[in-house]
């Protein structure tokens, strides 16, 4: 199938998992696909979704609550950019999983958030593992304390922790932040019990190298639905 359609890359991104995981030693079916599908049309969303991607990540919630209307029923909605808090009671009714929680205060009103609507949801903390003031994210000192507050939490589920490496040419590069926030969730675990089996790492370049390292979901865009529409 050609890489020219979004079928046809879909199935050389599975490819390529399914390879990265036997090197790996692990199962394809350990890692997840997130179709990051910000600035992408509803058509492309439905053409994906009929090639049987189920899982789109947006980055903004204005975007989403305009844009998810639009698509197809049955589809599960993730929120991968940074949250704002006055966008917080829209995330609770739009998304079912979120990835950027990155404040004690965030979490606690997206618990108030979820609770009034009435539902439970999935959470991610973002973990600025690299230190660079210009990405969202907890330090690491900053964790252990969210992690105890969030067993208050009873409209979310802390189920793992998400993070964005600098960007650097060769993916290689990516490999020892990957290693890092492993290394942090197995900590984070053993010490509170909270089981943080999910890690949010990996992107159109450097997915194989966070699988690599343990990612169970990867963040997938224009390697996957082609170029955005700036």
């Amino acid at each position: 199938m050609s890489t020219e359609t979004i079928g046809g890359r879909y199935e050389e991104i599975c490819r390529r998992v399914a390879s990265a995981c036997d090197a790996a030693g692990r199962a394809p079916g350990e890692v997840h696909l997130v179709a990051i599908s910000k600035k992408q049309s509803p058509a492309v969303i439905r053409e994906a979704a009929e090639c049987g991607i189920s899982v789109f990540g947006e980055n903004r919630v204005q975007e989403a609550a305009a844009k998810i209307p639009e698509c197809p029923e049955g589809l599960s909605w993730h929120l991968v950019g940074h949250l704002q808090g006055n966008k917080v009671q829209s995330a609770a009714e739009l998304f079912d999983v979120i990835h950027s929680i990155d404040s004690l205060r965030l979490l606690q009103r997206m618990n108030a958030a979820c609770a009034e609507a009435g539902r439970t949801i999935s959470v991610l903390l973002q973990v600025s593992v690299s230190g660079e003031a210009s990405k969202f994210g907890l330090a690491p000192e900053e964790v252990p304390l969210i992690l105890e507050a969030s067993i208050q939490c009873m409209s979310l589920d802390v189920v793992g922790l998400m993070t964005i490496p600098p960007f650097t040419p060769n993916p290689e590069g990516s490999a020892p932040h990957f290693a890092h926030l492993r290394k942090l969730r197995d900590q984070w675990r053993a010490s509170t019990g909270i089981p943080l089996d999910e890690l949010s790492m990996g992107m159109s370049h450097d997915f194989e190298i966070a699988i690599r390292e343990g990612a169970t979901t990867i963040r997938i865009g224009t390697a996957l639905l082609g170029a955005r529409k700036d």
